[in-house]
């Protein structure tokens, strides 16, 4: 009856095809769920043009706010078909919605210092040209690292198109035995915090390119593994 995919995919780093999957639910008449905690803000997602019924997000991530609540826009329709249905107290999302609707409130304790901060989120959004200019800037942020990266011998685990612009997994170079929590160390000593890697067999570890972070930011860390490498080689 439905179908929940995940957009941005940060273990791996990979874009997954919402579109195509969508078009293929719609057709056979299902409900399309999108989890899109990473992307949303930071890639262009035309809700209602791909026929997805519910997409998730939060107040961080691509907005750029601070964590503390999730948001969903949906279909009214579906929401309304699901009164009643809700397992879960917390988790009710037409009760929750229904709230709202009436006084604009949570049903709970308020996250007002989070409401605030996503509020001065979308209006730096805003300024910063949109999510046109934001993604632009991080997809930018993601090519410097991959190329400056791969001259090092760093491999990225996902390639072309797939790789997102989020965040970019990179494989250990071959032939290395790199320990991740010295290398980790050594990069946080020097002003800046990387992912260590969560797949099951291949060595890997990972890079964020969202956030308040620039070329200038990718520069400064290329600069340190390059500096990583060569201790390494003497």
């Amino acid at each position: 009856t439905h179908v929940s995919m995940v957009h941005s995919e940060t273990t791996s780093g990979i874009l997954n095809d919402i579109a195509s999957v969508a078009k293929v639910v719609k057709a056979a008449g299902k409900t399309m769920i999108v989890d899109a905690m990473s992307s949303f803000g930071g890639v262009d997602i035309p809700v209602g043009e791909w026929g997805i019924d519910f997409i998730i997000s939060s107040a961080n991530k691509c907005i750029q706010g601070v964590p503390g609540f999730s948001f969903i826009i949906c279909r009214t329709d579906k929401l309304m078909e699901s009164k009643g249905k809700a397992r879960s107290l917390s988790l009710d999302l037409y009760d929750q919605w229904e709230t709202m609707h009436k006084d604009g409130k949570w049903r709970f304790t308020s996250p007002t210092h989070v409401v605030l901060a996503f509020w001065q989120a979308l209006k730096e959004l805003d300024a910063e040209g949109g999510i046109p200019a934001r993604h632009a800037r991080y997809k930018n942020n993601k090519d410097y690292l991959v190329k400056h990266m791969g001259e090092m011998g760093f491999k990225p685990f996902i390639e072309g198109e797939a790789q997102g612009p989020i965040i970019t997994t990179f494989y250990y170079p071959e032939n290395t035995h790199y320990d991740f929590g010295e290398m980790y160390q050594y990069i946080k000593d020097r002003g800046y915090a990387i992912y260590p890697g969560k797949l099951t067999d291949a060595e890997t570890f990972r890079i964020g390119h969202i956030g308040e972070i620039y070329e200038e930011d990718m520069e400064k860390l290329c600069e340190i593994f390059r500096s990583y490498v060569e201790e390494k080689k003497a």
